[in-house]
């Protein structure tokens, strides 16, 4: 009985999870739910118009993303087409919040075309089914559709098929 009750949990958390086709729903960090690494508040309908990699992650998981993020800040794709937002759940981790957001806004001057967001509270991860305390990567196309996502560590194979995607929206 025990078994049969956890299909019928996990098939739930599947089927309202956010997949591939759904549109992404519209969002607002600000305030004490996050923002952007400039402490303002950031809007998912600002990604309309654009393909954008999202990377929603835990900082203790940082290495399952990190090659992903090695990769695409090689990407010679023009800015006005694509770009990547890390989106970090503080709430993941055990460390500070001001210590944390300092580390990332300095890796976010290396890295291209990047942009970093804060979520305090984990507000995406009910807000759109985000996995929590792991690395969630999702790309949307430029009218807010998921067109991929992946939860986990990107084998090398994975990070070339979401190049080759990247390539194909813009």
């Amino acid at each position: 009985m025990y078994k049969i009750s956890m299909i019928w949990i996990c098939l739930a958390v599947i089927l309202q999870a956010m997949n591939v086709g759904d549109t992404l729903p519209q969002v607002t960090l600000e305030k004490e739910n996050g923002g952007t690494s400039h402490d303002k508040p950031w809007y998912s309908n600002s990604l309309k118009g654009k393909v954008h990699v999202l990377l929603y992650m835990d900082p203790d998981k940082r290495t399952e993303s990190q090659a992903l993020l090695d990769a695409l800040n090689v990407l010679e794709v023009d800015s006005q087409k694509y770009s990547t937002v890390a989106i970090v759940n503080l709430a993941a981790t055990w460390m500070p919040d001001a210590i944390l957001e300092g580390l990332l806004s300095k890796k976010e001057k290396e890295l291209k075309n990047t942009s970093f967001v804060f979520d305090k509270k984990k507000y995406l991860v009910k807000k759109w089914k985000m996995k929590d305390d792991a690395s969630n990567v999702f790309i949307v196309d430029k009218n807010l559709r998921v067109i991929y996502r992946k939860i986990g560590k990107l084998s090398f194979k994975e990070i070339e098929k979401i190049i080759a995607l990247i390539h194909q929206n813009i």
